[in-house]
């Protein structure tokens, strides 16, 4: 049974979510912003066999070592990350996922580099400064 399903901006990639996500959470890291665009990123994050993408224009990209990037080389959008010190998990954006709405953060991760004008001190979300076990 399908949980989730996702697309990019033009519907080239898509994927179907055959679970519920193991977390959500917003991570505030340089490389995340800069790969969405935006102050910070949320992921769904998933057990990696649950996750079916779809579609010949998916690229990555080695964005550091021991990290992936996923994005659909037609329009452009980001997809998902993949890092090796989540060997079985796929982190999804949660842009991607068209039932987006249901999944909430439970986090924010690596508030040390959060950009200063963000407040989030009062949104009653757990802090971290970097990625929690």
């Amino acid at each position: 049974m399908v949980n989730y399903t996702g697309k990019c901006l033009c519907g080239a990639i898509t994927a179907e979510i055959f679970s519920e996500p193991k977390w959500v959470g917003n991570c505030h890291c340089p490389s995340c912003r800069r790969v969405s665009g935006a102050a910070y990123t949320t992921y769904a994050g998933f057990d990696f066999a649950s996750v079916k993408l779809r579609g010949d224009v998916l690229c990555e990209y080695k964005s550091s070592p021991g990290a992936t990037r996923y994005f659909c080389s037609a329009c452009g959008s980001s997809v998902a990350f993949e890092g090796e010190a989540w060997p079985e998990e796929i982190h999804l954006h949660i842009g991607f996922i068209k039932e987006a709405d249901t999944l909430k953060p439970e986090a924010h991760v690596y508030t040390k580099t959060k950009l200063e004008w963000l407040h989030i001190e009062e949104d009653g979300l757990p802090k971290f400064d970097k990625f929690s076990e």
